[in-house]
């Protein structure tokens, strides 16, 4: 497809890899809305990323951040702000990226997926649940205009394995936080400090409509597992999602009401769908036949 022409989705802050995948020797040859570019390390250390044609040739220069050990660029003019989290400044915390999970499906599939609660007990059974404890509570998801995000909070769910850190299963507490349409934070019991969170993030970049990669970090209060064991258990985990994803139908999200049925569980998946109504994200968004119908016209 094409470089996207959706206003908002252009003006993101968007992951295009971790830190590290960007070398002067080994470039990283990707995608971003449709758009080919090319992120390497120059020779005063700094990260730059251009867009790229069809022979590979440079063009345009991107603006690029390098943070939370990811490298962020926007493809527009007047970017939003990237999230902010001061948590990356609490003492005892420690900063380990999974890497990227290739998905076929809207990118906002795979951040909407992120945020239910009631797949647990069946696709990562033994880890985040088990049955016969499939009940969600009830929990609040709202809208914060003051700060335009989403959030969910009293979320609560018995899990077997709820980090790798955990030695037995136990009642986690959690909320979730969305910031963009591609970037979504969860803070859940961390199960080795009373009374701390532990973060998940998930940071999606939107190759195409209906392709995407997952990147995703932790920031865990946990200094006995190695980098290598986290990495692996938050691997183990997205893995788990991706068949599930992969096989939804349609693999772009519907926005329009009485689509898809919601049960009480999917509040949060609801408001996340109606937050990005109101700011008429087309990108990764089923086409209804309406407003198909009224475009032919």
């Amino acid at each position: 497809m094409a470089k996207t022409t959706d206003a908002f989705a252009l003006n993101e802050w968007l992951v295009i890899g971790r830190l590290e995948d960007a070398t002067h020797d080994k470039p990283r040859v990707t995608r971003l809305l449709g758009q080919d570019i090319r992120a390497e390390r120059t020779a005063d250390g700094a990260i730059g990323v251009w867009e790229t044609d069809l022979a590979g040739n440079k063009g345009r220069a991107l603006p690029v951040q390098e943070r939370y050990g990811h490298i962020f660029v926007t493809l527009g003019d007047t970017p939003r702000d990237l999230l902010e989290m001061p948590e990356f400044e609490e003492e005892g915390r420690r900063l380990v990226t999974i890497g990227y999970v290739r998905v076929k499906t809207s990118p906002l599939r795979v951040v909407e997926n992120f945020l239910d609660l009631g797949h647990f007990p069946y696709v990562h059974t033994n880890y985040l649940g088990a049955e016969p404890q499939t009940e969600v509570a009830n929990y609040k998801a709202e809208i914060r205009e003051d700060v335009d995000e989403v959030w969910a909070t009293d979320c609560s769910f018995f899990q077997q394995k709820a980090a790798k850190s955990a030695t037995d299963g136990q009642q986690c507490e959690y909320e979730y936080r969305v910031t963009s349409p591609f970037i979504t934070v969860l803070y859940k019991t961390c199960p080795i400090k009373p009374g701390a969170w532990d973060l998940v993030g998930l940071f999606v970049q939107p190759l195409d409509e209906d392709l995407c990669e997952a990147h995703s970090f932790v920031l865990p209060f946990d200094e006995e597992n190695t980098d290598v064991e986290l990495r692996h258990f938050q691997q183990t985990i997205f893995l788990q999602d991706r068949p599930i994803l992969e096989n939804q139908l349609p693999a772009l999200l519907p926005l329009t009401p009485g689509t898809e049925m919601p049960a009480r569980a999917d509040a949060t998946s609801m408001t996340y769908r109606r937050w990005l109504k109101k700011k008429n994200i087309t990108f990764g968004v089923q086409k209804d036949a309406a407003s198909t119908n009224s475009r032919a016209a």
